[in-house]
């Protein structure tokens, strides 16, 4: 027994106590698939529940509707696949969760308006190509930003223009080099920055002239030599040093 687990009376998800003497499985007792406090499809804890389960899949199916919203997400977790699409409908998100991780992709492509951010989120991670794409415009940055990661780069440009600076900046480390210079125009100095890491050093001379010292230390890392000597004169002494010590012959 986990530590903790017989120091409380067991309680069901109503706060009743809980007997084994008028339970419906009170024959696996004897076979050790069942144990108060332990492993008990009617206590309140999801961790009993789930070791329930764990012990007894073949009971899952039988409780994908049972009245507690953890019942149903965890048995969710063991029950034939193919009993689960009614739970996309399920009022509990929790519930709608366990499903989305194991249904297959037809199944998903309505959950990408699902109204809780975190089913929305794993339907992200487990959508591809213009299926994932249809998601960039969820009001949720952090879903927009799982489909930044997610889709293949040529797709990127559609995040381009995201409202978002993370979402903006995980762009412009995948995004392929022919939008890099839309990225370098950014209004967001990270973003600038990253799309001048991966730049071709041909491409970098209006960096020179960027509001951020740090774009513009990247310009002086990596300009031809014959565009530095207006980077001579910056404000700012590290970049000044980086584009005196490359005009030397010095390294980056």
């Amino acid at each position: 027994m986990d530590a903790g687990e017989d120091i409380d009376q067991a309680l069901d998800w109503q706060g009743r106590p809980v007997s084994c003497a008028a339970c419906a499985h009170r024959d696996l007792l004897a076979e050790g698939r069942c144990q108060l406090r332990r492993a008990c499809v009617h206590d309140r804890y999801a961790k009993r529940i789930d070791r329930f389960f764990y012990w007894n899949r073949e009971l899952a199916d039988a409780y994908l509707t049972h009245p507690y919203f953890e019942v149903r997400a965890i048995a969710a977790k063991f029950a034939d696949v193919f009993h689960l699409p009614p739970l996309l409908d399920d009022p509990d998100e929790t519930v709608r969760f366990s499903a989305v991780i194991r249904l297959p992709r037809k199944y998903l492509l309505r959950m990408r308006r699902d109204p809780d951010r975190e089913v929305r989120i794993r339907v992200a991670y487990r959508l591809e190509g213009a299926d994932l794409a249809e998601m960039r415009s969820d009001p949720d940055y952090y879903v927009r930003l799982i489909v930044a990661r997610r889709l293949p780069p040529p797709m990127l440009h559609l995040l381009a223009g995201d409202e978002d600076r993370e979402v903006r900046l995980e762009v412009a480390r995948r995004i392929g080099p022919d939008w890099l210079p839309r990225l370098a125009a950014d209004e967001d100095a990270d973003v600038r920055l990253e799309a001048a890491r991966r730049l071709e050093p041909e491409a970098l001379a209006r960096m020179a002239a960027d509001p951020d010292w740090r774009v513009r230390y990247e310009a002086a890392c990596r300009l031809e030599a014959g565009l530095l000597a207006g980077l001579l004169d910056d404000e700012d002494e590290l970049v000044r040093e980086m584009a005196r010590n490359r005009l030397q012959g010095g390294e980056p």
